[in-house]
């Protein structure tokens, strides 16, 4: 399967990041879907069936983390590949709901670039 044919769900809330990281996406022949918090992100990855979701922990109306855990019980949800892309550095109490989870990647927004995020993406989906 080609890259344009893999679908992205971005769940995110800050629309300056969620742009560039749209337009990178979009540079790399990718179809991205947003969503701005935690029960639209659930509702498209039911809808959408997305190959890949990129997911923010500081969401409005739900926290990241119960996002994730909401996600991974519906049946597309459970081999979803998710990649936490976030600007919190974990506690324990948090990397341990977290790794319940099993993401497949968790990264820290700033300390990571545009270019470290695709090659994640193609790494997790084989590309």
């Amino acid at each position: 399967m080609s890259q344009a044919t893999k679908k992205i769900l971005i769940i995110e809330d800050n629309e300056s990041y969620l742009t560039i990281l749209n337009q990178k996406l979009f540079i790399e022949k990718y179809d991205v879907l947003n969503a701005k918090d935690g029960p639209d992100g659930i509702q498209k990855v039911i809808d959408n069936q997305p190959d890949i979701v990129l997911i923010d922990l500081l969401l409005p109306k739900m926290d990241g983390i119960e996002v994730i855990e909401k996600i991974r019980q519906t049946d597309i949800g459970k081999t979803l590949p998710l990649v936490i892309l976030t600007n919190i550095n974990p506690d324990d109490e948090i990397l341990q709901r977290i790794m319940e989870n099993k993401p497949a990647y968790y990264l820290v927004k700033p300390e990571v670039t545009l270019d470290d995020i695709a090659k994640k993406i193609k790494n997790v989906l084989q590309i």
